[in-house]
């Protein structure tokens, strides 16, 4: 059997075998603090109960250890009896009593007494009013004599108070086997690894329960999926591929705008120009005949006249002027900046007005509906500028940013409220409908005294097809 028959676990199994590893390392993490906190809890009542049971017999015999600064030899005489011929002695193997700087005031082992020891973080706490215990391995150099008889000891460290106050005056430390302490421990510990045995069980069980029905729902959803999947994709696909076919209707509808203005500027020019101005010559000759003749007329006529005569003429200039407007000049073999020149140059000839140009990383060429729209966009920004703004400052900035052209045009005018576009915002729809048409972004950002601004951002690339 090759290895490509073999087949990979379904997600079902996965889950199973993961679920099951999280389900034992949570058990082996939940059992070992169960344990933690038992042990804790069994060595703390046992200490705690032996501490009590010392504390009745022993804090007796060292309340004079606040004034006298050291214990009688009537009270360790006491403390002897009390730790050889009592009960007590059966339940402590060894003690000492402490003072707060470390010294030994007491032991059955005469030798240590006097002695003085580093003060551990136990004492420490102990003389906080702590009791603390711990099973110790009997390493610490304190415990010398006790290392000689045993391996380890449950070693506890209880204050000694001065009666009727919170005031501690010395520091019990005894010393238990261990060997009840840990028949208990062990019992516990097999009851709570018990419980958290079964428990871990009893929730693999369900799970297992829980993941098989979850399969089987999963399985029928992911081929639903799959198949829905798949109509996606082909509607991507379409509507990616009418996408791209809008894009290039509308870079196509770009270059024909303009060569239809192109011809609407010349048949204005060939046609009403013409006979306007024809007019306006026949006129002219018709009045300096009758002048010429000696005859005048009425002077309602000549009023009249002069008045047709401005008519004409006005006719005639107006006409002309939305014919050069109307007619886009020659950008095809121009680069981005010649074009972007080409506009600020009409612009500053025909109003007297200067515009700032700042240009980085302009590409060399772009394709021609591209170079169109960013002509007559800034053709319109500057004319509106000029007509309505009262600016005298502007700048134009001209950058390449990867795919995309970023244009801003600016002006230090009296700008607007952009959220509520003042009447006659024909021509900001006009350049907006230009710029989304070819997949750009246009944004004006103005406010009453504080300037305009005119944001375009154009993708620099034109779908297959696209004349550039």
């Amino acid at each position: 059997m090759g290895l490509r028959s073999l087949k990979a676990p379904s997600f079902s199994a996965q889950f199973l075998w993961l679920s099951l590893a999280i389900l034992i390392a949570g058990m082996v993490s939940i059992g070992l603090w169960i344990q933690a906190e038992i042990e804790s809890a069994v060595t703390g009542r046992t200490a705690g109960v032996t501490a009590l049971y010392v504390d009745s017999f022993v804090s007796p015999h060292l309340q004079g250890l606040e004034g006298a600064g050291g214990l009688t030899d009537a009270d360790r005489a006491e403390l002897d009896r009390l730790l050889t011929a009592t009960p007590l002695g059966r339940e402590i193997v060894s003690f000492k009593l402490w003072t707060r700087d470390g010294t030994v005031l007491y032991s059955p082992e005469d030798s240590i007494v006097g002695d003085r020891f580093e003060v551990g973080a136990d004492l420490e706490l102990a003389f906080g009013g702590e009791v603390v215990t711990e099973l110790s391995d009997l390493s610490e150099a304190e415990n010398s004599f006790e290392a000689q008889q045993w391996d380890r000891l449950i070693e506890t460290y209880a204050p000694v108070r001065l009666e009727g106050s919170a005031n501690v005056v010395a520091v019990s430390e005894f010393y238990q086997l261990p060997d009840a302490l840990e028949a208990d421990l062990r019992a516990a510990r097999f009851r709570g690894w018990a419980i958290v045995g079964v428990a871990t069980v009893i929730m693999y069980l369900l799970l297992v329960g829980i993941a098989r029905r979850a399969s089987h729902l999963i399985s029928a959803q992911r081929e639903e999926l799959e198949g829905s999947v798949e109509q996606l994709t082909s509607a991507l696909d379409r509507n990616r591929e009418l996408q791209q076919r809008v894009q290039r209707a509308a870079a196509r509808t770009t270059a024909l705008n303009e060569q239809f203005l192109r011809r609407i500027s010349a048949d204005l020019h060939d046609g009403p120009a013409q006979n306007v101005a024809l007019a306006l010559l026949r006129m002219e000759a018709i009045t300096e005949g009758v002048q010429g003749n000696g005859e005048m007329p009425p002077d309602d006529t000549l009023r009249d006249l002069d008045t047709v005569h401005t008519a004409l003429d006005s006719a005639i200039t107006d006409l002309r002027g939305i014919a050069r407007g109307l007619r886009l000049p020659e950008i095809g073999e121009l680069s981005l900046a010649d074009t972007v020149g080409r506009v600020i140059s009409e612009f500053e000839q025909l109003t007297g007005a200067r515009v700032t140009v700042t240009e980085r990383d302009v590409p060399a060429s772009a394709s021609l509906p591209v170079k169109i729209t960013v002509y007559r966009v800034l053709q319109e920004a500057l004319a509106n500028s000029f007509r309505h703004a009262d600016a005298d400052v502007r700048s134009v900035r001209l950058e390449g940013r990867g795919d995309e052209l970023f244009l801003e045009i600016a002006d230090n005018g009296r700008g607007f409220d952009a959220t509520v576009p003042p009447a006659g915002t024909l021509g900001l729809v006009g350049m907006r409908e230009r710029i989304e048409l070819l997949g750009g972004t246009f944004r004006v950002t103005s406010a009453a005294g504080t300037g305009t601004t005119i944001t375009v951002c154009l993708p620099l690339r034109m779908p297959a097809g696209v004349d550039g």
